[in-house]
């Protein structure tokens, strides 16, 4: 076999420049006017299509660093079945009451703050200060007694 008996099994035949005079005439098979028919087009994606392919970026807006809140600083949840068998009855609830029980985490050297929810039933009273306290949990605070400051 020699050089000059090999044949090519495809054709090497690339796609033809469009739009530079010639055969092609008027839009040269780009459509019609605009961004989309000029050369080197790349027009980005919609943002819809990011935020579906990307899970990170859902519940964000446009410009993340604008529209999330950083600087929120969020509640140790308590319920109020805890406290129950946490605290005496005639007792006062306080951040660091509940630190000193092991109850919530202290944040550095200041007390966190603290929501108390209404999961759990409570049968004796106490004094509920300096804390978030949910509708429920004020309802059932007051029923059995006590009070929130």
């Amino acid at each position: 076999m020699q050089l000059h008996n090999l044949t090519a099994h495809s054709t090497h035949k690339k796609s033809p420049r469009i739009g530079r005079g010639g055969k092609r005439g008027k839009t040269s098979g780009k459509g019609m006017k605009g961004q989309k028919s000029r050369t080197g087009n790349s027009t980005r994606p919609e943002m819809r299509d990011i935020i579906k392919k990307l899970p990170k970026r859902r519940g964000f807006g446009k410009n993340r660093a604008r529209t999330v809140n950083t600087e929120r600083v969020r509640a140790s949840v308590v319920n109020l079945g805890t406290l129950e068998t946490a605290f005496p009855t005639g007792g006062e609830v306080n951040p660091r009451a509940l630190a000193q029980k092991g109850l919530i985490r202290l944040r550095g050297a200041a007390a966190p703050v603290v929501k108390i929810l209404g999961n759990g039933t409570l049968s004796h009273k106490f004094a509920v200060v300096g804390c978030q306290v949910s509708k429920m949990a004020q309802e059932k605070i007051i029923a059995a007694g006590g009070s929130v400051l």
